[in-house]
């Protein structure tokens, strides 16, 4: 019984071995272009964590900040407000820090510049985006151009061995050709996966800015109780 264990042990064990050893064999058989695909797999994923980090802490503030604002503008304790402001690493503060710097000017005024403040961090939010998409087109486009040259060399082998065409001339050219067209769209998929994702939380993040934008200027447009 216990010499059965140990051959199923050692049997599972050497299929693990061989799995992993073809992995990277397979990847190996790729050439170059496999090693493309892994520096734009980098590429991705540190554009990727960069991004979603930035936009996680860009999306942190009190849910209370807009009324904590409003009190401080009308009791008017404009440096209690622009600290407030200091105290959060994000897009939404900084705008509203914006325009209680401009409190006192005509309100076009203040809306423009808290809007120009706006635009400026959503581009900063968005910036390296376009690389991610590239790489989710480009990558399978990378695969497919492997899957051409795969091809081109097992024709080519098959040419140069005149009649005595064999199985083995054929395995290298169609190794380069499947590998590298799996892993250009597994690439791609994960990138545009990444792309929409990365985009659909910037969209929330702008719909914020834009509401405390509204709340801000009616904060302004508000008239100062008298008790």
């Amino acid at each position: 019984m216990i010499s059965i264990l140990l051959t199923q042990t050692t049997a599972a064990d050497v299929a693990v071995s061989e799995q992993s050893y073809n992995l990277f064999s397979m990847a190996a058989k790729g050439g170059f272009l496999m090693l493309v695909l892994l520096a734009l797999s980098i590429l991705a994923i540190y554009i990727f964590g960069q991004k979603w980090w930035l936009i996680r802490n860009a999306g942190k503030i009190d849910s209370n900040f807009m009324k904590d604002i409003r009190v401080l503008i009308h009791e008017g304790k404009i440096k209690s407000a622009l600290n407030l402001c200091d105290k959060y690493d994000s897009p939404v503060a900084r705008m509203v820090r914006k325009g209680i710097e401009r409190i006192g000017r005509p309100i076009n005024d203040i809306h423009t510049s808290v809007e120009n403040v706006g635009n400026a961090e959503v581009a900063r939010l968005e910036k390296g985006l376009p690389i991610l998409a590239t790489i989710s087109g480009g990558a399978p486009m990378i695969g497919f151009l492997g899957t051409v040259l795969g091809m081109i060399k097992a024709f080519f082998n098959m040419a140069q061995a005149s009649n005595n065409v064999d199985i083995s001339l054929l395995s290298s050219g169609i190794y380069t050709a499947m590998v590298t067209t799996v892993g250009g769209l597994v690439l791609g998929i994960l990138a545009h996966f990444g792309y929409n994702y990365l985009t659909s939380k910037i969209s929330d993040l702008v719909f914020k800015m834009e509401s405390a934008t509204i709340d801000f200027m009616d904060v302004l447009n508000e008239p100062v109780s008298e008790d």
